[in-house]
């Protein structure tokens, strides 16, 4: 699926508020906004912005990202391609390709209604696919890292599309890769191998086998699966409605720290704290568990009240209608110093931070 050397004129508009465009609904203008609606508009707009030595920032579905009130000194490219095909492979499995700006949960949606499984336990994420690589999305057991094939690239640096960059290239990871934290190279196409059948994956996660009545390493019916994903989503707040602040968020704001096996903290104060094994010798803890135990519980506010801790879940912080990322910096910056206090565990955001950080 090359991409052309010319695309079309994309739409522009000039001094936009990027609030509207994140599910936080905070960010305060950009200098220009181009809505690329295919893969050649996207590489047009991005190409056009750097040669013109403009700064750029690449806008999906604004799920992952925490904007400065300043807003963005730049181009915004907000890529919104179409396109979603499916072919099977010599093995039996499917190849599923994905233009970057599909909406990822009406992505999961179609393969489940197609009788596709694999990618159920993803529903309800917002943001677009071609998000879902570099920040290597995961939930209830699966990672894009688990499925992912292959993806289309713009190279800013050398100006030209790289296709079917390999999966093991991306350097794919609990919540990152290569891409994320760089504007070095813009996503333009995804490429999925799906099992083949009607089954889910394998239930990893014990939560969501025991709302699903299952074993973990049970198979389900992956429409089964989803159904069941996106309950347990919205139990936590974690699937998008306008009219509820408590998904006015950029889903979990930290990330599950990783720890040296030396390092994991002890004490009574420690007693039933969940862990899991990671590789090398080190230990994965629930950043939602030590937050709560630091003291902060669900629907902690911050300035002024303007924002808050999630009301059914301590990881999201919340826009309450009138916040500011100023805020909400302070909030998180609040919630990092105090299980670094209790703990002497640092926390990571998960969200990208654009010109702005963590006081």
């Amino acid at each position: 699926m090359p991409v052309p050397e010319v695309a079309a004129p994309a739409r522009q508009s000039a001094q936009q508020p990027i609030a509207p465009m994140t599910t936080l609904r905070l960010g305060g203008p950009a200098d220009r906004v181009v809505v690329a609606s295919s893969a050649a508009e996207v590489v047009d707009a991005v190409r056009a912005a750097d040669e013109a030595g403009e700064p750029v920032l690449v806008l999906g579905g604004g799920s992952n990202v925490v904007v400065a009130d300043a807003g963005f000194r730049g181009t915004v490219v907000r890529v919104a391609s179409r396109g979603l095909d499916t072919a099977i492979r010599p093995d039996g499995s499917v190849l599923l390709t994905v233009e970057a700006g599909e909406d990822w949960d009406d992505v999961v949606a179609t393969t489940v209604d197609r009788g596709l499984g694999g990618l159920e336990c993803l529903s309800g994420i917002p943001g677009r696919t071609g998000a879902t690589p570099v920040q290597n999305v995961g939930a209830y057991g699966v990672e894009v890292a688990d499925l992912l094939v292959d993806v289309d690239l713009y190279d800013r640096a050398a100006r030209t599309v790289r296709e079917h960059v390999p999966a093991a290239e991306l350097g794919l990871g609990y919540r990152t890769s290569v891409l994320k934290n760089t504007d070095a190279a813009v996503v333009l196409r995804v490429r999925f191998a799906l099992p083949g059948g009607p089954g889910s994956a394998p239930l990893r996660y014990p939560e969501l086998a025991a709302a699903l009545g299952a074993r973990q390493g049970q198979r389900v019916p992956a429409a089964a699966a989803r159904a069941a994903v996106l309950d347990l989503r919205r139990s936590k707040g974690m699937v998008l409605d306008a009219a509820d602040h408590d998904t006015w968020s950029a889903g979990s704001f930290f990330t599950n720290p990783v720890v040296d096996a030396g390092a994991v903290p002890g004490g009574p104060d420690t007693e039933g704290m969940p862990r899991w094994p990671a590789a090398s010798d080190r230990v994965k803890l629930s950043a939602a568990w030590l937050i709560q135990h630091a003291g902060f519980a669900r629907g902690h506010a911050g300035p002024g009240g303007r924002v808050a801790l999630s009301g059914r879940h301590v990881l999201a912080l919340t826009n309450r209608g009138d916040g500011t990322t100023e805020d909400l910096l302070a909030l998180a910056a609040e919630v990092r110093a105090g299980v670094l206090d209790r703990f002497g565990v640092y926390l990571h955001p998960e969200p990208v931070l654009v010109g702005c950080r963590l006081p």
